[in-house]
Order: structure tokens, then sequence, then C-alpha cells
């Protein structure tokens, strides 16, 4: 009795637990994207971007036999800066790209934590008329449908609130 009594409060924080959970990986997501379109990162692209067009606008200039050396310094400096430009551009995306696989990999990690201690435990419970076509789909490997009520499973729990989140988070990207 006292252990169903449990079971049945821990079910019933779980689902928005879980989910807070599964929007705050969102949410991660969500600042790296912001962080990778703007800062002080695309503002030295910029600025590294108008030196080669002056640069290279300069050197066009120059087109006379008696400033060829000048024209063709001026060229090697702006090949120079576009190597500069590539190779800060290859740091700052593998920057980005360490976040988001460490952020990946500790979002699987707690997937994976959280299959394994709800496995067949209801997260959450519905009643069977909401859910109509789907209930069992939704109780899937959490135990079957009950008299008016289906339990919601972790997998689908899972899958709901990242679709949820991940259209959330599109939404305010945009």
């Amino acid at each position: 009795m006292e252990d169903e009594g449990s079971h049945e409060r821990e079910g019933s924080l779980a689902a928005p637990l879980i989910f807070l959970i599964v929007a705050s990986f969102q949410f991660a997501y969500y600042c790296l994207d912001q962080v990778a379109k703007s800062g002080s990162g695309r503002e030295k692209e910029a600025q590294l971007r108008e030196e080669i067009k002056r640069l290279l606008k300069e050197a066009s200039l120059l087109s006379q036999p008696s400033t060829f050396a000048q024209a063709a310094k001026l060229k090697r400096m702006a090949t120079a800066k576009e190597k500069e430009l590539s190779k800060y551009r290859n740091s700052s995306h593998k920057d980005y790209a360490v976040y988001s696989k460490a952020v990946l990999i500790f979002k699987y990690l707690t997937y994976a934590l959280l299959l394994i201690w709800f496995w067949r435990i209801p997260v959450a419970s519905v009643h069977r008329q909401l859910v109509q076509p789907f209930g069992s789909w939704l109780s899937w490997k959490s135990g079957g449908v009950q008299s008016n009520s289906v339990p919601v499973g972790i997998i689908s729990w899972l899958v709901v609130s990242a679709r949820v989140c991940r259209f959330v988070r599109r939404a305010y990207s945009k």
C-alpha cells in the first residue's frame, strides 16, 4: 500500500520534472545558437572582410606599371587577411562543435538514466478519451490501459516533451 502511494507521488512529479529536464537541454541548444549567431566574433569577421575589400580595392586602383609593386604588396596583405579570416572561422566553428557535442552527450546520458529509472513505471496518467487511438502507444512498457486512464510511459513522454520543446525553441529562434 505504501509502495503504491510512493510510486503514484513519484509519477505525479516525474512528468513535469522530466519536461523541465528536456526543456533545459533545448534551452542550452538555443543559447549555443544565439552565441554562434551573434557576439564579438561576427564583428571581427565583418571587420576582417571590410579590410580585405579595402585592400583589394586599393590594389585594383594601382594598375599602372610603376605601382605594380605596391599593388602586389596590397594583394599579398589581402591574401593574408583572408587566411586569418578562415582560421578564425574554423576555430569558432570548432568551439561550437565541441560545446554542442558535450551537450548532446550529456543529454543522451541523462535520457538513458531516465529510461533506466522509469522503465515500467508510468510517468503520468491521462484520461482514456483524450488519447483514444494512441492509448496503447502511450502506455508502451508502462503497463496496460487501465479503467479510465492511460498510463504514459517514459519513452513516449520523452518523445512528446522533446517535440514540444523543439517546436517552442524553433518558434523563438526566428
